[in-house]
């Protein structure tokens, strides 16, 4: 299901995945016919910690297995500190790299996303 968020005067589309087991939630950036994940997310989504989704990301564009400058780029994001709201510009890996780092990491729940994504791709 994609939605709308409305963030400093633009809409921006956004898609809700859950896992199979439901213990997972993340929204997802759409753009640009892709989708964004931070290596946060990357983390939440694999069940591993951020340094690790890190060390993967780092192997697979000094193997040149992707390039960085096609599936890397930073979007500006609101987070709330307290209550004041600061904005931050934050990497964000598009699906054929969130997809590289799965099959590393949890082949499983790799090929469940990749499934989940084409259905919402094509939405």
């Amino acid at each position: 299901m994609i939605t709308r968020l409305q963030l400093n005067k633009q809409t921006l589309p956004l898609a809700l995945f859950t896992s199979a087991d439901g213990k997972t939630h993340i929204e997802i950036r759409l753009q640009d016919d892709t989708l964004w994940l931070t290596q946060c997310q990357n983390a939440e989504l694999y069940e591993k910690t951020p340094p690790t989704i890190n060390e993967h990301l780092k192997n697979i564009y000094d193997e040149g297995e992707l390039e960085p400058d096609s599936t890397i780029r930073k979007f500006r994001i609101v987070a709330l500190e307290g209550k004041r709201e600061v904005e931050q510009l934050l990497d964000h890996y598009n699906l054929e790299a969130v997809l590289a780092v799965g099959f590393q990491v949890h082949p499983s729940r790799g090929t469940q996303f990749r499934q989940w994504a084409s259905d919402v791709l094509k939405e």
